[in-house]
């Protein structure tokens, strides 16, 4: 499974499930047990290649003003509700945290910013296909720490400058 592929089935689960990320993960299960074994691995090998690249301070820092406030566990669901949103929004996150608030049109903090369930699909689907628990992916580890400059969400006034358009959109 290449790039093109990994992403078409993200952009075409993310589509039929009108944007709800849990029907989104079920219907993602579906669609890879369709696969073979070694796909589903490939998409899987994608998926946390672009999760662990996503573990980034800045994009903690969206995700905070975004969900007001977000704790370890709330990040990680985070990055795979991120990489649910598609290619586009993805890298533009990726590439300028602050650009979310242009590249949401909407955002729930009741639905959206939490896809847990979208990081354990293909382990479910590999399991479903082979009976067994999906090998290491062989690809490098997440880091300790997230990268780049740690920022302090408590301070209010740093976070309205680093995220100027978030902060105008979703706080008041």
């Amino acid at each position: 499974m290449d790039e093109t592929e990994f992403w078409g089935l993200i952009d075409a689960t993310r589509e039929a499930a009108a944007g709800d990320p849990e029907e989104q993960a079920d219907l993602l299960v579906r669609r890879l047990v369709q696969l073979d074994p070694e796909q589903v691995l490939d998409f899987a090998r994608h998926f946390e290649a672009r999760y662990n690249r996503a573990y980034r301070w800045d994009l903690w820092g969206a995700a905070w003003l975004l969900l007001d406030g977000a704790s370890d566990d709330a990040f990680d669901y985070f990055r795979c509700w991120l990489i649910g949103q598609g290619r586009e929004v993805f890298e533009g996150a990726v590439r300028e945290p602050d650009a979310l608030a242009e590249l949401l049109e909407d955002f729930d903090e009741e639905v959206d910013g939490d896809a847990e369930d979208l990081g354990y699909a293909a382990d479910e689907a590999y399991e479903q296909l082979t009976g067994t628990v999906a090998p290491d992916l062989g690809i490098p580890p997440a880091p300790a720490e997230p990268g780049g400059t740690p920022i302090d969400f408590e301070d209010d006034a740093a976070l309205a400058r680093r995220y100027p358009r978030l902060w105008d959109r979703f706080r008041e």
